[in-house]
């Protein structure tokens, strides 16, 4: 197909018979044109199919109305969600994002940063990855506000948006205790990831030591949050004596949960009857696999919608009254666990 010639301002101009200034002024929204002559631009913009050109206006503005997003993996349900929260919220406030996928490698997260910032968005969201040194520096000479989701700076000198990872462990951890779990196993994430696995280790650690249960490294074993890894640990923990095997496992991601699950279910047990199973994230498999998963439910949207809100804010100069957002999460419990509802909460199965 032929790529048709652009359709410019000054041929608006020429078939209306106006002022390339006119032609501004209706695209623009200026009221200061009277009804007639608005409705006869319109109609040959319309006609001609005429487009205003965005990088022009932005350079007139010095806005583009437009936030960069870096993201760990779109196809990743957890951060689907945070994505769609960003965009909702985007939407409302009339600014247009644009989703670069960065693996979680380092070196192309710092790539797609200085690309975002070269097409001179007004603002950035930087989602999933650990802030490093290299990470600081650039944000610290971009010219415009950069907002962590999902992830923060250790030194916390960047704004962000998240949950308490450790204080989350925690608690998921205790549901396992309350059931009257001695042996507690744990299938983590990497401990080198300072933003999820290690804190929610750290949880876990705390919950057992607090509980006066023991300790054991042979319970721990580390995955890389994919149903895969959840598998393989899973079955590494059944090859132990009977004596010596959990009889609950708190997993820090839902695929790795669903994972462990299937393993168990291969090795002719049952969940929660021989193995208890909590999860993390509450992303929608954990109400599609049997039994239903009790999980640790984080809320991926307002994490989205919150942090582009707060981005917002510091592109138009508003009033931020917290740059550390922790936002609330819940315990869900359904069939993956032998307690069904804690104390004082009433939560349904779906």
């Amino acid at each position: 197909m032929k790529k048709r010639e652009t359709i410019t301002i000054y041929d608006v101009a020429r078939e209306a018979s106006v002022s390339m200034a006119t032609v501004s002024r209706v695209v623009n929204g200026n009221p200061n044109v009277k009804p007639a002559t608005r409705k006869k631009v319109l109609d040959i913009i319309k006609q001609l199919g005429y487009r205003p050109n965005a990088v022009a206006r932005g350079l007139a503005s010095k806005k583009t109305t437009t936030v960069g997003v870096v993201i760990p993996d779109i196809s990743n349900a957890f951060f689907a969600e945070v994505t769609r929260g960003i965009e909702d919220i985007a939407t409302m406030y009339h600014y247009n994002i644009i989703i670069s996928n960065s693996d979680l490698q380092q070196e192309k997260e710092l790539q797609l940063i200085e690309t975002l910032l070269e097409k001179q968005v007004d603002g950035l969201l930087f989602l999933g990855g650990l802030v490093t040194e290299e990470h600081r520096e650039i944000f610290q000479h971009a010219n415009v506000p950069i907002v962590l989701a999902a992830t923060r700076d250790e030194k916390r000198q960047m704004p962000s948006v998240m949950i308490d990872q450790k204080q989350a462990a925690l608690e998921a951890t205790s549901v396992l205790i309350q059931e009257g779990n001695e042996r507690i196993a744990l299938i983590s994430g990497p401990l080198t990831d300072t933003v999820k696995g290690y804190p929610r280790y750290l949880g876990y650690k705390e919950a057992m030591l607090e509980a006066g249960l023991a300790f054991d490294d042979q319970l721990i074993k580390v995955g890389d949050y994919r149903y895969k890894s959840g598998y393989d640990c899973m079955s590494s923990l059944l090859e132990l004596e009977e004596d010596q095997r959990p009889t609950a496992v708190f997993v820090v991601s839902d695929e790795m949960s669903v994972g462990a699950i299937h393993a168990i279910q291969d090795r002719g047990l049952k969940v929660p009857e021989d193995i208890s199973i909590m999860g993390f994230h509450n992303i929608p498999l954990a109400s599609q696999v049997r039994p239903l998963l009790s999980s640790v439910s984080v809320p991926m949207y307002d994490i989205g919608a919150v942090a582009m809100r707060l981005l917002t804010k510091f592109i138009n100069d508003e009033e931020v009254e917290s740059n550390q957002v922790l936002l609330p999460y819940h315990m869900k419990l359904r069939q993956s666990t032998r307690i069904k509802e804690l104390e004082g909460d009433n939560q349904s199965d779906d």
